[in-house]
């Protein structure tokens, strides 16, 4: 487990990239050893990138081969200003990538603006329209269902009119602000953490993209008719890994999940808000390894 915030630029180093759309996307690849071990997917959330998964990315390259893209708008991926944003689109995107490495199957784990990629993923797979199939799906924090995100107030200002002028004036200190406003009380982000966080979100200047990146709240409303049927009849083994302290995503949308989920499998992780990955990574890595032996089990 990496303890030491790689640098964003360290982590870019490390990357490759493939074509979507005729925009250049960064992703980053563990290596496989000739199919032999399983293969899981990294979706992060909005604003930041891949990176976020730093701290679980050694101790997940010695069971999994780990792929984790840079959806298209964040981090060290194409961010074209005249472009028409969309979920539906990120998870064509994660498609190619699995089907340019020629995957048959995947696990999936998924954060924030990414769980809702990875609902789209599920959909399109109960309805037999996926091109990769899906092992299992583990959510980490994120807004599954519409009615339960409480959306903080930058990101209600940044979908108004004012949000494009609200973009212009992000800094790395006011981004910081409200990232601690999200983590666990015991388990804010560093300094440097803040930092990279701003330096993924503004390279290319990608801050200006984030009154259409915010879009996919409203996504989220549209498409909930599709995505949660599809959890709920699925037969593909789900986890959400939760951090209740989260006051966007936390102990609120557990209970919704609870409520709507048949059989529920939810592990909380006490104290922890809204990143578990990065505050709580060790406690993360073992949920997603029972988990993973549990559909081994089931196979």
């Amino acid at each position: 487990m990496t303890l030491r915030p790689l640098s964003p630029a360290e982590w870019r180093q490390r990357g490759r990239t493939f074509p979507h759309r005729g925009h250049e996307i960064f992703y980053r690849d563990s290596g496989g050893d000739n199919g032999s071990r399983p293969v899981l997917l990294l979706i992060h959330g909005f604003p930041t990138a891949s990176w976020d998964f730093y701290r679980v990315w050694d101790a997940l390259s010695d069971r999994y081969r780990v792929l984790a893209p840079d959806l298209i708008g964040f981090g060290f991926s194409a961010k074209p200003v005249d472009y028409q944003y969309s979920l539906q689109d990120q998870a064509e995107l994660c498609s190619t990538l699995c089907a340019r490495q020629k995957l048959g199957e995947i696990h999936v784990l998924a954060h924030d603006y990414g769980v809702s990629v990875a609902q789209e993923l599920l959909a399109r797979h109960e309805t037999g329209g996926a091109a990769v199939r899906l092992k299992s799906l583990a959510f980490l924090n994120g807004g599954l269902f519409p009615e339960t995100h409480r959306a903080l107030l930058v990101q209600k200002l940044l979908r108004s009119p004012l949000g494009p002028l609200l973009a212009t004036r992000m800094s790395e200190t006011r981004l910081g602000a409200s990232m601690r406003k999200i983590f666990g009380p015991q388990t804010p982000p560093s300094t440097e953490e803040c930092k990279a966080f701003w330096q993924l979100i503004s390279h290319n200047h990608g801050q200006r993209l984030m009154p259409k990146l915010i879009r996919y709240i409203d996504e989220r409303r549209e498409q909930r008719p599709r995505w949660i049927p599809a959890m709920q009849s699925t037969k593909v083994p789900m986890r959400l890994i939760n951090g209740p302290a989260d006051p966007v995503s936390g102990e609120h949308m557990v209970q919704r999940y609870e409520e709507l989920i048949p059989s529920p499998d939810v592990v909380r992780l006490l104290g922890i808000g809204h990143y578990p990955q990065v505050e709580a990574p060790e406690a993360v890595l073992q949920a997603l390894y029972q988990f993973h032996a549990r559909v081994a089990m089931l196979r």
